[in-house]
């Protein structure tokens, strides 16, 4: 006779402990050993747990600026060419260098912009800015008087005396109205006895607000570089005229010049002054009697 087919016994248990597998421990499991494969890490112990945390943005932006933070949010407005100071309306001679041909091209306007900066206004304002913001801060009013009324003298033409006395004054009555301080009208009070209005140029008006704001030198040197140089390219786009990425590319090209010129107006005295831009000097005269203008220097 045919032996009946046996029933299946069922297996008995393994004597396991109890685990719960869940959606979250299977992540773990896939990223600790994808991050092992990839990187290399032996021990995930502590990467797991810093991939998994989220960071709020203010606490991230804590972390990362501290205390430059405020400085460097005073900066990008008051450098900014939304900051009321009328910067467009100046061209620093530049018009009368595209009226007479030597300015007609991204190339042209580069090589122009290079020099004032490396040796002529450029390099001689970051010169002025750094020895009032100095002044500031040792607050020694009497080097701060002579540095305001050497710059103010050292301006080649009456259009660009206009151009920078007027700048100076709107960015100091400006930053007083909306970002004053203990500090900064302190040394307004004292300017006030000490310093004609007349001689408050824009780049010793730039050193003396961020010196009472506490505003590091360097940062602010390079801030009033590039805003000095952005107005003259936005005058030279619309002068040429140039198209937005031709400005942007001359705007790139002059970023080395700046940062060097930053580092030689940092380390030079008074007696290191000098312009050796004679026709952008000559441009700035031949302005004031130019036949058509759209621009007040």
């Amino acid at each position: 006779m045919r032996k009946p087919p046996r029933t299946a016994t069922p297996m008995k248990p393994m004597h396991m402990k109890a685990t719960r597998i869940t959606s979250t421990s299977i992540m773990h499991t896939i990223m600790t050993t994808t991050i092992t494969m990839i990187m290399g890490i032996t021990s995930t112990t502590t990467v797991i747990p810093m991939l998994m945390t989220t960071t709020s943005a203010p606490a991230v932006g804590s972390a990362l600026m501290g205390a430059d933070a405020g400085a460097l949010y005073r900066l990008m407005t008051w450098l900014s060419p939304a900051f009321p100071v009328g910067g467009f309306s100046y061209s620093s001679g530049l018009e009368w260098a595209v009226e007479a041909g030597d300015v007609s091209s991204a190339e042209t306007l580069r090589g122009w912009l290079s020099a004032m900066v490396t040796d002529g206004s450029g390099f001689c304002d970051g010169v002025f800015l750094a020895h009032a913001h100095r002044a500031v801060e040792a607050g020694d009013d009497g080097a701060l008087r002579d540095v305001a009324e050497l710059a103010a003298a050292f301006v080649p033409s009456r259009e660009r005396q206009l151009e920078t006395s007027t700048q100076g004054r709107a960015f100091i009555q400006t930053a007083h109205a909306a970002w004053s301080s203990a500090e900064l009208e302190q040394v307004l009070s004292r300017c006030e006895v000490m310093i004609d209005r007349a001689t408050l140029v824009y780049p010793i008006a730039v050193g003396l607000v961020a010196g009472a704001h506490g505003i590091a030198l360097a940062p602010t040197l390079h801030a009033f570089l590039h805003a000095v140089v952005s107005n003259w390219i936005s005058a030279g786009a619309r002068l040429i005229p140039l198209g937005q990425t031709d400005s942007q590319r001359v705007l790139a090209a002059l970023e080395g010049v700046v940062a060097a010129t930053v580092g030689r107006a940092m380390e030079a005295s008074l007696d290191d002054l000098g312009s050796a831009t004679f026709r952008a000097d000559l441009a700035s005269l031949r302005h004031e009697t130019q036949y058509t203008r759209l621009f007040r220097s």
